[in-house]
């Protein structure tokens, strides 16, 4: 099972499309690789990146001058291995005879570990006669910065010094601007009839009925020898690593309902494969191939997704953002004392500050975020010890919240970027297009986002209660500027004759009266009284905002409305989970079982993978969601979506300190009859759950129990 297919593409080598939803990722800690179906890197956005610099620009196998037909491909479902079946065309004239089409398997079977590319090409005669078996791989170095692939133009680079050749390698090198010399090396295990910089030519003799295996690697220092050997190994390592990240926390499955597992278990597996364990611990980068690094908000909204299943992973990103807090202030970086970051990039750009990202801040969310998430974390696992480390990290991005974040002293948080090169739109929806009035104009700055206030009031709650535990005086002037802060978002956002809340104030106080899904993500920080959290939940669930693969980031309708924008009404998974989760809240558990299944209905026509985001179109009977060209696939918050989105519908919240764990009013999504939920541990304890609909209704019954947990059901 662990070799089976989770993206599988057959026998479609005619169909060579262009777009990220047609490339295969493999990671391992800070390298990554994105490749075409045949395993072949063509520059584009493809190529082996390590730490935001591509090692491999060009990556081409060819046999007999020609590429050969792919059978299938696809990445193991432990995101470990990628493999490639194909065959040969007629092989060109050798001695007088031909090999005919179809007699030569080939399989391309590749890992990434210890930031090298480890693969093996399988090459097996099935013919009747031997053959004499001409395969080239074409290659090239660019080292071109992840900026410059994503489009970023420069006027300059630094050297790319001649390649070194050595009998069965080739070593690439460039000196960048930053005078940072950047190597990589390309080794084959068989010495190459013919070896040039950008050339590898083989003449294999493969008898009938033999195979025949060649090694290669590519890393960045220079290579050893490849052999089977050491593939073998490393291939060992690297797998035995990802059981280690699979094992963390709990277990979920969907009882007989085979898609459904297949979803659960892609969805865990792309959350481990971007999980970076770092000093400070494990941290889910972004996605790839553009956000193969650490993000602030996006480590913070997978870590909350996650939270009940597994609260070490946001141990580690609290941990590894308060290692990263501004001290200081700084317009190039957006920073401010006590801000949290939003980005940081390791390559030669950022290092030369062409762009801001090597440590990046300009994210207005971020902070809040960060001080919500430590309380979320508080109640789930009751760590104090961890709380207590982190106590003035905390306090310093209070700070911030109060002395910075308000600009203009009204009690709102509010972004203007402080310099040009900065993001012109600071929350989670951030091209330059996102915020607008409802007749489509820009508002000016400083802008306060309507769910950002939302986190803030999170924020300010989350403070007063874990400081009454850790006995800080200020409990009561923090949970007063939460209900402050309620209030005032209550009386400047909400439209009455909309029934909805503005997506922000502009810098004049003036209502932003476009409809968005910004007002779902207020409902998932409870900020909204029943009632209009009610009216918010009704049109959302109108099909302005429905489009039968999930809710829409803009209304329908709506200025700017284009259901193939990035922000402007198209679908983004996490969105439509957080949106579902606010619900909940409020008690909605049908609609939010439909959502469910209307999100599970896209995964299952993405292969189970869900991408960063696509396209809003209405669903139509007998056609598939249509993909959004240049997503990133996998997207950390798009994978967690679904164990959020199951915590809504079960209704389950965790009390560490309490050992409770409580389930109010469960469902599940239709087609789905049983959970089990494993390993859950609370405190010092470990409950299973098993989830079952009998006569119309969900109920949870207790299995497997240590320790001090109680279960409370109600509903």
């Amino acid at each position: 099972m662990d070799d089976a297919y989770s993206t599988q593409v057959t026998a479609a080598d005619t169909n060579d499309q262009d777009g990220l939803e047609t490339l295969m990722a493999l990671k391992d800690c800070d390298t990554f690789l994105v490749a075409d179906h045949w395993g072949d890197v063509k520059a584009g956005a493809d190529g082996l990146f390590d730490k935001d610099t591509r090692l491999l620009s060009r990556f081409v196998l060819t046999v007999g001058r020609a590429r050969p037909s792919r059978l299938s491909s696809g990445v193991t479902k432990d995101n470990v291995f990628f493999t490639c079946h194909s065959t040969n065309r007629p092989l060109p004239p050798m001695g007088g005879r031909s090999a005919p089409a179809g007699v030569l398997h080939l399989e391309r079977r590749r890992f990434i570990w210890d930031r090298r590319l480890f693969e093996r090409v399988r090459m097996v005669n099935h013919g009747v006669e031997d053959i004499l078996l001409p395969l080239t791989f074409e290659f090239d170095a660019d080292f071109a910065d992840i900026f410059q692939v994503r489009g970023s133009p420069r006027a300059r680079r630094g050297e790319i010094h001649p390649p070194v050749i050595d009998g069965r390698r080739v070593t690439f090198s460039y000196t960048g601007l930053d005078e940072v010399k950047r190597t990589s090396c390309l080794a084959f295990s068989e010495p190459p009839a013919r070896l040039s910089a950008t050339r590898a030519e083989f003449m294999f003799s493969l008898p009938r009925g033999r195979s025949l295996d060649l090694f290669v690697e590519c890393g960045l220092d220079a290579c050893e020898q490849p052999d089977q050997e050491r593939w073998r190994w490393h291939s060992i390592l690297a797998r035995l690593a990802m059981r280690r990240r699979l094992r963390r926390g709990a277990i979920v499955e969907g009882g007989r309902n085979q898609g459904f597992n297949d979803w659960l278990r892609q969805s865990r597996a792309d959350i481990a494969l971007l999980v970076t364990d770092l000093p400070t611990g494990p941290y889910p980068y972004a996605g790839t191939p553009w956000f193969s690094t650490p993000f602030g908000r996006d480590g913070i909204i997978t870590a909350w997704q996650m939270l009940w299943v597994d609260p070490g992973l946001a141990k580690g990103v609290l941990s590894y953002l308060a290692s990263r807090q501004a001290t200081e202030t700084n317009a190039f970086m957006d920073s401010a004392p006590g801000k949290i970051m939003h980005e940081t990039r390791g390559g030669e750009m950022s290092v030369l500050g062409e762009v801001p990202f090597a440590l990046y801040y300009g994210g207005v969310d971020t902070t809040c975020l960060f001080i919500a998430l430590a309380g979320a974390y508080a109640k789930r696992t009751s760590d104090y010890e961890t709380i207590r480390a982190l106590w003035p990290n905390l306090i310093a991005a209070a700070g911030w919240m109060s002395d910075y974040g308000d600009s203009n002293g009204d009690g709102l948080i509010d972004y203007a970027r402080a310099a040009d090169t900065g993001l012109s739109n600071q929350g989670w929806k951030d091209s330059e297009d996102s915020i607008f009035h409802a007749d489509g104009r820009f508002p000016k700055g400083p802008i306060a986002l309507l769910e950002v206030q939302g986190y803030a009031f999170a924020a300010w709650k989350a403070l007063a209660e874990m400081g009454a535990v850790l006995g800080d005086g200020r409990v009561a002037e923090w949970a007063n500027r939460a209900e402050t802060l309620r209030a005032l978002v209550e009386e400047r956002y909400w439209m009455e004759d909309e029934g909805f809340y503005a997506i922000a104030l502009d810098g004049d106080g003036e209502q932003c009266r476009a409809i968005g899904s910004n007002a779902g993500h207020l409902l998932f920080t409870g900020l909204p009284s029943h009632e209009r959290a009610r009216r918010v939940t009704r049109r959302m669930l109108t099909a302005e905002f429905r489009s039968g693969w999930g809710l829409r980031t803009l209304a329908k309708g709506q200025a700017r409305f284009n259901p193939m924008s990035y922000h402007n009404g198209s679908v983004w998974p996490h969105d439509t989970a957080l949106a579902a989760a606010g619900m909940a809240r409020y008690g909605e558990r049908h609609a939010v079982a439909m959502l469910l299944g209307e999100i599970y209905g896209s995964a299952a026509h993405f292969q189970m993978r869900l991408p960063e985001l696509f396209c809003g179109f209405v669903r139509e009977t007998g056609e598939p969601p249509i993909a959004y060209p240049v997503a990133c696939l996998p997207q950390a918050w798009a994978a967690g979506s679904v164990f959020l989105m199951m915590q809504a519908v079960l209704g389950l919240n965790i009390d560490a300190a309490e050992g409770l764990v409580e389930v109010n009013n469960p469902t599940l999504p239709a087609g789905l009859d049983r959970l089990s939920i494993t390993r859950l541990k609370v405190g010092d304890g470990v409950i299973d759950l098993h989830f079952q609909r009998l006569n119309g209704h969900v109920v949870v019954m207790p299995r497997e129990r240590s320790g001090t947990v109680n279960l409370r059901a109600t509903g």
